[in-house]
């Protein structure tokens, strides 16, 4: 990925630094290029170090765009009034059930 460029001062930083660059450049696709041939790669640039990148871009989404945002949702008034008279969050609620519906 041409656009996806980092360094780091060790090769630990270097990786994380890695996994965080190909994650922002992997949001811009809507669907994801195959990976890089490693032994063409090796051809290409034999004195330099390779590594493997891999990364999971739930984590990285998570970890990067988790400020909230403001949702309207439609509920019956009788359910809405028992939440209410029980001082239930609505926005954590929803949140659990998102995540538990799309099992992350």
């Amino acid at each position: 990925m041409p656009e996806a460029i980092t360094q780091g001062e060790t090769q630990t930083e270097a990786f994380e630094m890695a996994q965080e660059v190909l994650g922002l450049a992997l949001e811009d696709y809507s669907e994801y290029p195959n990976p890089s041939d490693i032994s063409l790669l090796k051809q290409q640039y034999p004195e330099s170090t390779l590594a493997l990148v891999a990364i999971d871009m739930l984590a990285y989404k998570k970890k990067y765009h988790s400020k909230k945002i403001r949702k309207n949702v439609t509920i019956p008034e009788w359910l809405n009034g028992l939440a209410e008279e029980s001082d239930l969050n609505f926005s954590q609620i929803l949140t659990e059930a998102l995540e538990l519906k799309l099992n992350v």
